[in-house]
This record gives C-alpha cells, structure tokens and sequence, in this order.
C-alpha cells in the first residue's frame, strides 16, 4: 500500500488533536460542590469549589477569586452556564469559589430580615473556611472578589467595604445604584421601601461607599455593556471615582445584561485579578 504525503499530514494532525484531548481529560480543574455551614444564619450554603490542576502536585499557596452570581441565580450559574470557568483556574493558577447568594439577598446584612446575613457569610465565614480547607495566600493580597449583576454589586460592594479582606475587587454589568429600581429584583424585602427606609438604600448603595477608597489600595476593576440597563449608574461610578482621582479600570463596549457579555468579561476580569496577584508577590 502507498501512503501520500497527505496521508502523513492527516495522520499526524491526528496524533496531536489526540494528545491534546488527552491532556486537557488529564489536566483540567477540579470542580466540586460543597456545604459550607453559617454560623451567623444557622444554615448550609451550597458553595462551588473549583481548584487549579496544578494544586494535587505541589504545595504552593494560591490566591483565591470569589465570584458572585446575580439575582434569580445561584451557586452553580458560573460553572454551568460558562463552563470555561474552571479553564481560567488552572490558567491563572487560582482557586475560584461560587458561594451561593440566595435567590435575591444582594450580598449585604439585611437590616429588616435578620435571616439575610450573607455580607457576614462572604466576608468572614466563607474566606476563613476556604483558608482553613485549601492552601490559600491568608493576605488580602492573595484575595479578590466579583461578580455579575447583583454579583457584581456584592463584589465592589464588599471589596470596598472590607478592604482588610480583599486586595482587589470587581463588577460585571453590576447593579452599582440600587436607589432608581425602588421596586425591582426584590430589593426593598432586604432593605424596606425606598419610601420609608430612605437611608438604607443610600448606605448599600456602592455608589454611595466611594468615600471609603483612598488612591490604589484596593485595585478595581468593573464594566457594563452600553445597551445595559445598569450602563448609566456604571458611568456615573467611573466618573465618580475619576472625580475623586480613585485608580481604577473601567470597561464599556457594546452589550447586553446576558450570558454571552459576562462569559467574556470574566475573562478579562481573571486576567486583571491574576496580574495583581503577581505584583503582590513582588511586594
């Protein structure tokens, strides 16, 4: 039998397409669901845990990426609706956690409904388990957190907050103003009507909370797409921060409040976070 030239080329295009299947089968993240128990709510909190490859075969200690899901979602929204999630864990060689967030709880301590504690869950249980659980940075300096819609209102809203806790945080199509939807995504069950609880709103807005920066301590990053309907209080942000000379990377490019826009934002996100993890360890 005569083999042609092209036969060769086939037959070794092959050959790579099946060790390169085969090393991503062999070295992928690990992506596991876990029940972490809060003390300040009395209850399990399903969490996503996904761990770099890299992790089983040294002992290195990794910086840890908290990612928020939005409103209606939950723990698993990251993982299942953009899968390549995990594959920026073992890029970047960081431990990403998904805690869940209740259907609507918008990441702050309810100061009507006492069940609702998840700034206290997030911000102090959750990243004292993770600590205690994995090989972790323990510095805030090895810590960052985000998040898509209302996520991405609890990412700026807890890494401005909670400055001695994260070094870095960010917003994808975020929620940074919650004052102009008084009767939207079950805002005023977590902090009243807008009527009657006038302060609540203007306190856990992040708009409201940039008093709290001073120059690049905590490194932000956050951006919205133009068609979105939270992209006018994003640009008020970022004008607010220019304002006040606060550092910071602001995005805006065509799109939508969708799955497709937070799919390729977190990879810009990931990317930003991972540098600032590599300059912290010049430090």
């Amino acid at each position: 039998m005569k083999y042609t030239s092209r036969f060769f080329k086939t037959h070794a295009l092959l050959i790579t397409l099946f060790f390169q299947l085969l090393y991503l089968e062999t070295s992928a993240a690990k992506v596991d669901t876990v029940n972490v128990f809060s003390d300040a709510m009395q209850k399990e909190i399903k969490t996503v845990t996904i761990i770099p490859d890299s992790y089983t075969s040294g002992k290195m200690s990794y910086p840890v990426l908290y990612l928020l899901h939005g409103y209606s979602d939950s723990y698993n929204g990251w993982p299942n609706k953009v899968p390549h999630t995990k594959d920026l864990a073992d890029q970047y060689n960081m431990i990403i956690i998904c805690p869940d967030g209740g259907f609507s709880s918008w990441y702050f301590d309810s100061p009507v409904d006492k069940k609702f504690k998840y700034e206290t869950f997030i911000a102090t249980e959750l990243v004292n388990w993770t600590d205690k659980t994995f090989r972790t940075i323990k510095d805030r300096k090895g810590r960052a957190i985000t998040g898509l819609s209302m996520g991405g209102h609890g990412g700026l809203f807890l890494g401005i907050k909670h400055q001695d806790v994260y070094g870095a945080a960010g917003s994808m199509s975020g929620g940074v103003d919650l004052r102009p939807f008084p009767e939207n995504w079950d805002i005023k069950k977590r902090l009243g009507s807008y009527a009657e609880y006038p302060d609540h709103w203007e306190e856990n807005s992040v708009i409201n909370l940039t008093h709290l920066l001073s120059n690049d301590h905590l490194k932000i990053i956050f951006d919205c797409g133009s068609y979105d309907f939270f992209y006018p209080a994003n640009v008020k942000l970022h004008e607010k921060l220019l304002e006040r000379n606060i550092p910071h990377d602001f995005i805006s490019r065509p799109g939508h409040h969708n799955w497709e826009y937070w799919g390729n934002a977190i990879m810009y996100q990931t990317l930003f976070f991972h540098e600032y993890f590599e300059k912290s360890k010049e430090q």
